[in-house]
């Protein structure tokens, strides 16, 4: 597996190649419309790809639970995955659909990935129980001072910067 990795704060650019997209595409089509997903079965791949660039970076084991995706050494770790046209920026959101509440898991890992699917960035960790301390809940048609956004579903939100590194599976 070739993947070229660029160290940048907590955030970890990695070049997304052919392979790690056919790996997706073959993930992807074995999942159906994800519960509470905001943009439906066109993300699936884009979440899968998430998944995948986390699953290698980390040494992780798959775990097709609908709970979580893989577990990082004993850690239950839930990948969040959103599309993205930019370089992220340590103040951008990371964000968890209200419905991710009830997930039993014990961390977040966030991925952003271009639209082009050219590149992705591991964007950093947090246990689920800090993100809920930290995060800003928002509400269906509340706009986002930061930016105007007007979200499109509730949600809980909180800056890329308050994320720790991504941990690797400990053996």
């Amino acid at each position: 597996m070739s993947m070229k990795i660029i160290k940048n704060m907590t955030m970890i650019q990695i070049k997304i190649t052919p392979e790690i997209i056919t790996r997706a595409k073959k993930k992807a089509a074995t999942v159906g419309n994800l519960q509470g997903s905001i943009t439906g079965s066109l993300s699936n791949v884009v979440g899968a790809i998430g998944e995948i660039v986390v699953r290698d970076f980390t040494g992780a084991t798959e775990a097709n639970s609908k709970d979580f995706d893989l577990l990082v050494g004993n850690r239950r770790v839930d990948v969040k995955t959103k599309r993205c046209n930019t370089t992220p920026s340590p103040n951008y959101d990371c964000s968890v659909a209200a419905h991710g509440t009830k997930q039993d898991c014990d961390s977040y890992v966030f991925v952003r990935i271009l639209t082009d699917h050219s590149k992705a960035w591991i964007l950093g960790e947090i246990a689920k129980s800090e993100f809920y301390k930290k995060a800003t809940r928002y509400k269906t048609g509340d706009i986002d001072p930061a930016n105007g956004f007007v979200f499109k579903a509730d949600c809980y939100n909180l800056a890329i910067q308050e994320l720790d590194s991504v941990k690797e599976a400990q053996s």
